[in-house]
């Protein structure tokens, strides 16, 4: 009798753990890409809300950010999976409108980060104020040139709404506020930092007096930096960066990069985390959430909370 009873309490223990085990959320978080350091910083910071809310994150994204198709594949296996909720980085802004329309009608809250769709029919949209961050790279160039000048833009790629947003901020505050720069030239680096490389060449022989460029994403700002340090122009050719990574601030203390306007990658994937779980326990979040950029210079690097927003050792 009494170890039929004991048996009955270690199945009853059993039976407890498998279901909360079974209560236990699962959140998939679907980067553009995750060959790039900025993406690694937003998956420890998914990892860290998933951590303090409970919740298990499935990380999974195409290697490159072109990889649209990919993409829209993972999204939907994701989908088919039930997951409990997602968070997705758009890597096109209207590739992944009717996966977005599915999970919505299957009743999955789904957050868009970092790059904007075009549709409304999502939880809540965690990204950086991009144009705004576009409009500071701007400012920042035409303060390293007081105003005068010729400067060209290395781009992202096409489709790709918070590059964009910055791209067109940039525009217009330079053909707005400052009519002593000229914007003589832009192409796009299509994510990559070889093509970048190619692109910023490009242009600088084509524009042998050119003063200043600006890169719009971390893998044209990297081969911005390469072109500029292979003709040995750090002082001849000022260099307004977007986003961050451990080559870049190594040169923007050498002097290949003159600023760089960075991001809050780790906040961005808590954030986009917890829109979800707030949705999954009644809680309804923000439809919008901007988080500010900030202009990094080389006397800032030393910084700690500077230190600790670019996740430096």
């Amino acid at each position: 009798m009494l170890s039929r009873r004991r048996a009955c309490v270690l199945a009853g223990a059993v039976l407890a753990a498998a279901c909360r085990r079974r209560q236990r959320k699962t959140i998939a978080v679907i980067p553009k890409g995750t060959s790039h350091v900025f993406w690694l910083s937003v998956e420890q910071g998914a990892l860290a809300a998933g951590k303090e809310f409970n919740v298990d994150i499935l990380w999974n994204g195409p290697v490159q950010e072109t990889e649209y198709t990919r993409q829209m594949q993972i999204l939907d296996s994701m989908i088919s999976r039930h997951v409990d909720g997602i968070a997705v980085a758009a890597a096109e802004r209207k590739a992944l409108l009717s996966s977005i329309d599915r999970a919505a009608s299957e009743g999955i809250p789904l957050t868009v980060f970092d790059s904007g769709v075009d549709t409304t029919n999502y939880l809540s949209y965690v990204a950086t104020d991009n144009l705004e961050g576009g409009r500071l790279g701007a400012r920042t160039l035409a303060g390293l040139l007081k105003g005068k000048g010729k400067v060209a833009m290395i781009m992202h790629a096409p489709g790709s709404a918070s590059t964009m947003d910055r791209e067109r901020g940039f525009t217009e505050v330079i053909e707005k506020e400052f009519p002593g720069i000229r914007i003589a030239a832009t192409q796009f680096g299509m994510s990559d930092r070889a093509k970048a490389l190619a692109a910023a060449e490009n242009i600088l022989n084509a524009h042998p007096d050119l003063n200043g460029m600006f890169a719009s994403s971390e893998p044209s700002s990297v081969g911005c930096a390469l072109a500029i340090k292979s003709r040995g122009l750090e002082d001849k050719v000022a260099l307004a960066a977007f986003d961050s990574s451990e080559s870049m601030i190594a040169d923007l203390r050498r002097g290949a990069i003159d600023a760089m306007v960075v991001q809050d990658p780790y906040r961005m994937g808590y954030e986009a985390v917890k829109t979800v779980v707030d949705k999954l326990n009644g809680r309804q979040p923000p439809k919008q959430i901007d988080l500010p950029a900030r202009v990094v210079r080389r006397e800032d690097l030393d910084k700690p909370e500077i230190r600790r927003l670019l996740m430096m050792k």
